[in-house]
């Protein structure tokens, strides 16, 4: 384990750290969803839920939920089908539950607290797999992957929706100022929380954009992956099959 120079502390791995941000900025997070995302993240879901055409009855595990807002989504397209949600914030998760019990859909849906590298659940259990604005936090993106094909039914969707970097070229030098420069400081001034607002855009310079996602998606065995960059390259959702001979993974 590496030390800190300024403190000869050992140094949080991303895991520990990432757990530390989320579970510190939990009764804030929905505030600062809308502002990361220019207010566009309940209509990039809407979207994401119509490419995704949930049927009466179909199941889903929602991964890294958060406070459970797609977890409920999924929910309530479903009716009836039996829901997931897995994070491995408990504080995130205690602010999820209290909107599902006010929803009355705590009968259909299950919170656990849980890693998402690791899913506890046996092959070909659900119908779809989601991960929303989480999947730049994991630390093996394409472990989480397989994870998520692996626990989908031969057919079932895997489903990415997560923030991305713009493809228009005048957009992107605005997109990283306010990401880099004033998002910090809104989290500062809204939440008191200027460290973990910093680290989140960071987040973004190593993940791949929306075509190298794709070639992920590929790489890991889905079949008809689909890449849809939103509002200029913001986000992109991602959504690949898992192939009806596949038993596993």
């Amino acid at each position: 384990m590496s030390m800190t120079k300024a403190t000869g502390k050992p140094k949080k791995s991303k895991e520990e750290f990432v757990h530390s941000v989320f579970e510190s900025i939990a009764p804030k997070y929905d505030l600062m969803n809308s502002i990361l995302s220019f207010r566009r993240h309940k209509a990039w879901r809407k979207f994401t839920m119509k490419k995704m055409n949930v049927q009466p009855g179909d199941t889903a595990i929602d991964i890294c939920c958060g406070t459970c807002d797609w977890t409920i989504s999924l929910a309530q397209a479903s009716g009836n089908g039996k829901m997931v949600g897995l994070d491995f914030s408990q504080n995130m998760l205690d602010y999820g539950a209290e909107k599902i019990k006010k929803l009355h859909l705590d009968q259909q849906i299950q919170l656990i607290r849980g890693n998402a590298m690791s899913l506890p659940f046996d092959d070909n259990t659900f119908d779809f797999a989601t991960i929303g604005f989480a999947l730049r936090n994991v630390p093996d993106l394409e472990q989480v992957i397989r994870e998520m094909q692996r626990v989908v039914k031969p057919g079932g969707l895997v489903v990415s929706l997560e923030l991305s970097k713009p493809t228009w070229q005048p957009f992107k030098s605005i997109y990283y100022f306010y990401f880099q420069r004033v998002l910090p400081f809104l989290g500062k001034l809204i939440v008191k929380k200027y460290e973990q607002y910093k680290w989140l855009p960071e987040s973004l310079v190593h993940f791949p954009d929306h075509k190298q996602l794709a070639v992920i998606f590929q790489k890991q065995g889905l079949e008809q992956v689909q890449a849809y960059p939103l509002t200029g390259g913001v986000a992109a959702l991602h959504l690949g099959t898992k192939g009806k001979t596949k038993s596993g993974v």
